[in-house]
């Protein structure tokens, strides 16, 4: 009687959430690109255009952001009633650079995107960023009408999507998008084979694996001009589709592009909540951001590992646990708790993994052999030697003499995955 119960309670929030969906929404999606400018204390968030795209890939149950992560969150409010009817946090290149000595010197521009639902009725979008104390200021707003003819709905660059991984309809999946960067016309076969074996070192690693099922994994053959990718320290350059490069921020081993709306254009041609993007190098590096994108390159012996770790950082918004990084400047201030659920300044440990520490451990806790694999709270992350914790002395998001996400970062993937196969 208890199941069946609990079966109809969750069978009427479905119906329920699917009928939000019905109301407010059309099962396409709606994308507003932006430009992002200003300097290390300035930004300026300005509208560039609205893109019609063919699908909508996201849950239609999960509409209302749960998790409250990211440097910026996303709103979606009906213009009539001001109800809000969607909303989803993520975080950009642009606020990474902000921490950035170059930062202090000049202004940039960087291009943004979000994408929602394609709204029924005319919409208020929002985007809010934090402030320096965590707290969201709204730095966006913009009035959308579905019925403009200012729409664009051709595909920019149309290419033809493949599956790689299929578990069933995308709107109850999580979707990975894989795009390939580099790779000549004659190398989309050596694309389509690394797509099949980064799909396999996804599910090499839990949660991944035992969620397998509710993942389905794409690609896109797209091919570049040129094969390889920019190497400015090595005054290597290379014509590519995404414009993608080492030494982002000066950082050899940051391999990023600034040209989202590229990525964007070329994502739409397939399911997409992550977007992964295989860079064709045997060269080391990569990059991931909440809710952005996310890269590799394909050929370098630590390559898996740097796929996992970066797909942390983009499907859960995992911090960093390493203590030290030259290119970031008081990236968190040890006076604020951190919005990343993998680590902590103890201002506010209860909305953290305290409850999994162990009575007897204490906190914070000494890195020594004796707490080697318990749970606690180890002095180093986020780029801060002093101050910021982790929850274990080492995980894959620290470095790759660890090959698994530790307790806590297993326990927020998980969610997240469940969260877009409601």
């Amino acid at each position: 009687m208890k199941n069946i119960l609990l079966l109809l309670i969750f069978s009427a929030h479905f119906l329920f959430a699917q009928g939000i969906f019905d109301d407010y929404f059309v099962e396409k999606t709606l994308r507003l690109d932006f430009y992002q400018t200003g300097d290390r204390n300035t930004e300026l968030i300005s509208f560039d255009k609205l893109i019609e795209e063919p699908f909508w890939s996201g849950s239609k149950v999960s509409l209302i952001d749960k998790f409250g992560y990211g440097n910026y969150m996303l709103k979606v409010f009906d213009e009539d009633s001001r109800s809000l009817i969607f909303s989803k946090g993520f975080s950009t290149l642009y606020q990474e650079w902000q921490t950035t000595e170059e930062a202090k010197h000049i202004q940039r521009s960087m291009s943004g995107s979000v994408v929602f639902p394609f709204p029924k009725n005319k919409v208020i979008v929002e985007i809010l960023k934090r402030d320096k104390r965590n707290n969201f200021e709204k730095k966006f707003e913009y009035q959308v009408d579905p019925k403009s003819y200012f729409i664009i709905k051709e595909k920019v660059k149309p290419y033809p999507d493949f599956k790689v991984h299929y578990s069933g309809e995308p709107a109850k999946k999580l979707d990975i998008v894989l795009l390939p960067e580099g790779y000549s016309e004659n190398e989309m076969g050596k694309f389509k084979d690394d797509c099949k074996r980064f799909a396999g070192y996804l599910f090499e690693y839990s949660p991944f694996k035992e969620n397998s099922d509710k993942i389905n994994i794409w690609g896109v053959e797209a091919p570049s001009p040129e094969s390889g990718t920019d190497i400015p320290g090595k005054n290597v350059w290379v014509r590519t589709l995404l414009n993608s490069h080492f030494y982002t921020f000066d950082s050899e081993r940051y391999l990023m592009t600034t040209d989202y709306h590229a990525i964007r254009d070329l994502a739409a041609n397939a399911p997409n909540d992550q977007i992964f993007i295989l860079v064709n190098t045997s060269k080391y590096g990569g990059g991931g951001i909440y809710n952005y994108y996310n890269v590799t390159s394909v050929d370098h012996q630590s390559s898996k590992q740097v796929f996992v770790h970066e797909f942390g950082h983009g499907l859960a918004g995992l911090a960093d646990e390493y203590g030290t990084d030259p290119t970031y400047q008081d990236f968190y201030p040890t006076d604020v708790e951190p919005w990343e659920p993998n680590i902590t300044t103890l201002v506010n440990f209860d909305s953290k993994w305290k409850r999994d520490v162990d009575k007897d451990t204490p906190v914070p806790t000494p890195d020594e052999e004796k707490y080697r694999n318990s749970i606690g709270a180890f002095e180093g992350a986020g780029y801060v030697p002093k101050g910021v914790y982790r929850s274990t002395h080492n995980s894959i998001m620290r470095a790759f003499t660890s090959n698994e996400f530790n307790k806590v970062c297993k326990d927020v993937l998980q969610k997240i995955i469940f969260s877009y196969t409601e």
